[in-house]
């Protein structure tokens, strides 16, 4: 029993490693974080913010082409938590500065 927890454990682990998106450097660029900005302040929408804001969700990993989406709508809720957390620790922290 516990080589076989072991087991799940670690390919869940390695799981995690590989997939999603890469933590490294910056995800949004200040563009992102000024239409992201906008989009939250209920600013008016425009094509280059929906594009912007599309943008961000598909590098946090949501697929929006994707014929069929067994998954939908938990991976764009996934991929809009990512950008939430992106968002929080990446444009606030350029607004400091």
């Amino acid at each position: 029993m516990k080589t076989w927890l072991s087991s799940i454990l670690a390919l869940l682990v390695a799981g995690c490693a590989i997939s999603g998106v890469p933590d490294n450097g910056p995800h949004l660029s200040a563009a992102q974080c000024t239409d992201l900005t906008a989009i939250r302040n209920h600013a008016p929408p425009t094509q280059a913010r929906n594009r912007s804001e599309l943008a961000a969700l598909e590098a946090a990993g949501y697929d929006p082409f994707r014929y069929y989406d067994p998954y939908y709508p938990d991976d764009l809720q996934a991929a809009q938590r990512q950008v939430d957390i992106w968002y929080q620790t990446e444009c606030q922290k350029s607004r400091l500065n």
